[in-house]
């Protein structure tokens, strides 16, 4: 049972725990404090890494530059991670994490709408997503049925198969991602889910960011 105080979004550490929690793949990541133990943790993690801040304050990180992808060394780390301290405020750290290859992604996700109730989302994401709106709904919880179901809903099937050298999405770990966002909806005190991108690696999608919403129920 997760204890919780405070309403809104959480951070991007706290919220890939949830997520992982139930089930769900997130690239390989690790906290840091400063950038020595942000070195610290790309040398651990495997190089290259993206490193971002990190905090429950901390929204719209691609968009207001907070942070770095493709860092391939040591010294880009601890460069990177000195920039993005600079100047913050206590409870803000940094998060680096593996980067994930791969040239397709989606965008899945949790929402409660006020007439249907919990529903899981899946649409294509990255830089098409805004331009084709190719996004589709299924009422929560879900099984591995619906959920495939959900999968063949969305219009670019064309993208979900063999694609510039990457096999075809693997549907049934898809789907199995879909019904484990399914499953969060039993706690009432979630919110919302966001998972975006999701990174089609090896054709198994992999949640690169993740950004969960708590309620101020205690569960």
């Amino acid at each position: 049972m997760i204890a919780i105080h405070s309403m809104g979004t959480v951070s991007e550490a706290r919220s890939r725990q949830l997520v992982e929690a139930a089930g769900i793949p997130v690239s390989p990541w690790a906290s840091a404090n400063d950038p020595d133990s942000a070195v610290e943790a790309a040398q651990g993690l495997g190089f290259p890494v993206a490193v971002k801040l990190n905090g429950d304050t901390v929204t719209h990180k691609t968009e207001g530059g907070l942070v770095r992808l493709g860092l391939a060394s040591p010294d880009q780390v601890e460069e990177a991670a000195a920039e993005l301290l600079a100047g913050t405020s206590k409870g803000v750290d940094l998060l680096v994490t593996r980067m994930v290859s791969g040239h397709r992604e989606l965008i899945a996700g949790l929402v409660r709408d006020k007439g249907f109730g919990p529903c899981v989302m899946l649409g294509l994401g990255g830089v098409l997503a805004e331009a084709v709106a190719d996004v589709a709904f299924r009422l929560a919880p879900l099984g591995v049925v619906d959920a495939l179901d959900l999968i063949d809903d969305l219009g670019s099937q064309a993208l979900l198969g063999p694609f510039r050298g990457e096999p075809a999405l693997n549907r049934r770990a898809t789907a199995d991602l879909l019904v484990a966002i399914g499953a969060i909806a039993d706690d009432p005190g979630l919110v919302a889910v966001d998972l975006n991108p999701l990174v089609i690696s090896d054709g198994k999608p992999v949640a690169v960011d993740a950004l969960v919403e708590l309620s101020d129920e205690t569960q």
